[in-house]
């Protein structure tokens, strides 16, 4: 190709040369988000540089260039895959640049359609079919274009800021095309829809899709207007109310009457002087009632220092409930309320005496701790009843912002005092008895710790001056008496423990819950039903059953759910006319309750060599757990089982090293050991296990597999165990000796070291079992193994050991 053949891109490298531009072609330039119409005149900017390119080659050469919508406007360098087929054809009257920025002023000749994209070109180049639009002025035509006039004018007296030449410019139109492609332009639409009129070559359907946009446009306009009319109506009726506010607020002045505000401000004085605060509140209270009178009601702070005030005189600064202290009052409520916790009745009733005979005293503050629906808040309550004090509760379970204690400062929109003064003040005195619920559930997160804000409210030498951040005063809350509760006692901060008088609540046996169940249970469950004992009666023996086999708990929340739902079995049946009375027997059960839940452990509990009984705790109880050991052919491996924590599997590995370390004193060759490996699993594997005191029911369960020897399956076991063979103690004593006896276990074997913790364990537990005491795991051996059986040792030895020769022989 010659020289003369090419051109120089303007926007290219210095030697990049393109092909010269047929003269029946023509330059796209690609819009984003506006269109141009015939007969309109646009500036248009333009930055990329392919449309920079274009626009400068079409100015310098006289060429006219087409205009055609991009279909997605964040694409860059679009292609003619991303633009529209029909567009505008505009001469350039005007380039201007400036120092980032080019201008093109357009002016809009007719339609096109693109009939093929030309390649080779730093920009986009097509040939393209100018097409015109016929204005035969028809009768259909004519009406449409009066009636398109009209809608016009209706618009643009919608438009207050529109130009006035606009009006006489419509009028002046007489082509209908020219009129449409006039509106279609000034018109605000969306660019598809400018789009689709664009692409209209039929006038006729061109006015009829202008005219449905029109109509449109102009009821969204009127919608508007509608709107903005009724805000500022509402804008001139709060100034005329605030005008006439004033107005009144001075002729009742002139006149010598209080108007409404200042009575109101004259009532809360009077609060204040009656409210009984001390100094510093009452100081603060009045500089914020001053405050409150300088101020128009209408200001922002006006409605959030009222709510102050009114906060500050109506907690009870001064008012407290007389205190009827009656020690044999207290313990038959006590008694009539609660079953059996006589050690825990006790030190309430100290506790009530102190206070009886010292009443200025700074008393400890009592925690309940125990597993779930053994009675620690009803506790509370009959605490209360007893003192003749109003009862407050404050569940503190999942509370992780600090301000839920202390409260939020008044610079915060709808700011409150914290949970401790709000129940206080619903309370209605200054020394209510306070329960905090769930003290082991508390939480901390990026608000604070809310344990951290509990030790100023529970420490006696601090609370007389507590500080809530919203009334920013001091309240004295050494007068609330406060009682916690809590399941694990581990869970709770230790700082907040210190300041507390831990009582740990037990769980109840089996006969302790018969008891509670028919005194209590029945009958509150018959009651909630709208039955009396006559219409439905429930038998121990019914009351058993559902004790051993619907529920398995330290508690008995779950026992008064299952009674009720009896309750509202026998309520169907009468209710339905089918029985005025209903007996519930044993045999019933099953098709009121379902199947049984629970299966007695002694079904588990076979005398099979290798396996264990073991005691655990839980945080809602105590319960037994199974150890089992098997050997199979390996290299000396210690397998495990059952979802176990690290300290469990540290214990199962100690309890295999002793073993081991005394394999001839048990008879065991320590090469076949060698050639084996060790199995321990602890079933229900879905339930993480964890803790040291499964040590000596694994160095059983070992002992057993290794010598052929059964534990006794009335047995169960629990303690810590060292490599030297020493059993050390453990804890939670009080609930694995009640699990036990639940399983049916009729020997206990426990450290040596927790002899001090059965003082725990309630007496008629203690007189329904055997307790074995443990110094060394000889002591489990002779307690627990039953005696040596030659034959018997030599089978179990045999059927570890034949694989192994097998598998020996099978190498040779």
């Amino acid at each position: 190709m010659s020289d003369a053949n090419v051109s120089e891109d303007p926007g290219s490298a210095k030697n990049q040369r393109y092909p010269v531009i047929p003269e029946d072609a023509t330059i796209i330039l690609p819009v984003r988000n506006m269109l141009l119409f015939p007969g309109m005149v646009l500036p248009l900017t333009i930055g990329r540089p392919a449309s920079i390119a274009a626009a400068q080659e079409a100015a310098q050469s006289g060429r006219k260039v087409g205009l055609l919508l991009q279909d997605d406007p964040n694409i860059e360098q679009p292609g003619p895959e991303h633009l529209r087929r029909v567009g505008t054809v505009a001469e350039i009257l005007r380039y201007v640049t400036s120092e980032d920025t080019h201008y093109v002023i357009c002016r809009g000749l007719r339609r096109f359609r693109v009939e093929e994209f030309l390649s080779g070109f730093p920009y986009l180049v097509a040939r393209i079919e100018e097409i015109g639009i016929s204005e035969v002025m028809t009768p259909e035509v004519e009406a449409r274009m009066r009636l398109l006039k009209t809608r016009a004018r209706e618009a643009i007296q919608l438009l207050p800021n529109l130009p006035a030449e606009i009006p006489a410019a419509i009028d002046s139109l007489e082509s209908p095309s020219a009129l449409a492609d006039f509106l279609a332009g000034i018109i605000d639409i969306p660019v598809s829809e400018k789009q689709g009129l664009l692409e209209t070559f039929d006038v006729t359907q061109l006015l009829d899709r202008l005219l449905g946009l029109l109509a449109k446009r102009i009821q969204v306009l009127q919608l508007s207007k509608e709107i903005g009319d009724q805000t500022q109506q509402t804008l001139s009726s709060q100034q005329r109310e605030h005008i006439l506010r004033e107005q009144l607020r001075q002729i009742q002045k002139e006149l010598g009457d209080d108007d409404v505000k200042s009575a109101e401000l004259k009532e809360l004085a009077d609060k204040i002087e009656k409210a009984g605060m001390p100094k510093d509140a009452e100081e603060q209270a009045r500089r914020e009632l001053k405050r409150l009178q300088r101020m128009p009601e209408g200001a922002a702070e006006h409605g959030m220092i009222r709510t102050y005030l009114e906060w500050l005189v109506e907690l009870p600064w001064s008012k407290l409930d007389p205190e009827r202290i009656d020690i044999a009052e207290a313990r038959r409520i006590l008694d009539e309320d609660h079953y059996g916790l006589e050690k825990v009745k006790r030190r309430i009733l100290e506790y009530l005496a102190v206070r009886k005979l010292n009443p200025d005293g700074k008393s400890p503050i009592l925690c309940f701790v125990g597993p779930p629906g053994v009675g620690k808040t009803s506790l509370g309550q009959s605490i209360a009843r007893a003192i003749g004090r109003k009862f407050t509760r404050l569940s503190l379970g999942g509370i992780h912002d600090e301000s839920e204690i202390r409260g939020h400062r008044r610079t915060y929109i709808g700011a409150l005092p914290g949970n401790v003064i709000q129940a206080i003040h619903k309370a209605g005195t200054r020394n209510p008895v306070m329960m905090l619920d769930e003290l082991d559930k508390l939480g901390a997160g990026f608000h604070g710790d809310p344990s951290a804000a509990l030790l100023e409210v529970l420490d006696p030498e601090q609370n007389t001056t507590f500080r809530d951040n919203y009334l920013a005063v001091p309240f004295d809350l050494s007068r609330v008496l406060f009682i916690g509760t809590a399941n694990v006692i581990d869970n709770i901060p230790a700082a907040v423990r210190d300041r507390m008088e831990i009582i740990e609540m037990p769980g109840y046996i089996e006969d302790e819950k018969l008891a509670i169940a028919r005194r209590y249970l029945v009958k509150r469950q018959l009651a909630s039903a709208g039955l009396t004992g006559e219409q439905c009666k429930i038998t121990d023996d019914v009351l058993l059953s559902i004790i051993r086999d619907y529920t398995r708990e330290a508690g008995v929340r779950n026992l008064e759910r299952q009674i009720g739902a009896i309750c509202r079995h026998a309520a169907m049946r009468i209710a339905e006319g089918n029985a005025t009375a209903v007996v519930i027997t044993v045999a019933d059960l099953h098709a009121i309750l379902g199947p049984k839940r629970f299966e007695p452990e002694m079904a588990m509990r076979t005398s099979v060599p290798g396996v264990a009984t073991g005691l655990a705790w839980t945080p809602a109880g105590g319960d037994i757990l199974f150890v089992e050991a098997t050997r199979i052919p390996g290299r000396g491996k210690l397998i495990l089982t059952g979802q176990l924590g690290d300290v469990m599997k540290e214990s199962a590995q100690a309890a295999l090293t002793l073993v081991k370390s005394r394999a001839a004193e048990f008879g065991v060759d320590s090469l076949e050991l060698q050639k084996s490996d060790v199995h321990i699993h602890v079933p229900a594997g879905a339930i993480p296990k964890d803790g040291p005191s499964a040590g000596v029911a694994m160095f059983m369960a070992l002992t057993s597999l290794m010598t052929g020897r059964t534990i006794r399956s009335d047995t169960a076991m629990t303690g810590e165990i060292s490599l030297r063979g020493l059993v050390l103690p453990i804890g939670g004593v009080k609930e694995k000796v009640l699990a036990a006896i639940q399983a049916g276990i009729a020997t206990v074997m426990l450290p040596a070291r927790n002899r001090k913790d059965l003082e725990d364990v309630p007496e008629k537990a203690r007189n329904l079992i055997r307790f074995v005491w443990l110094e060394r795991v000889d002591d489990a051996i002779e307690a627990a193994l039953s005696p040596p059986d030659t034959e018997q040792q030599d089978t179990v030895r045999n059927s570890h050991t034949a694989p192994t020769e097998r598998q020996a022989a099978r190498s040779r």
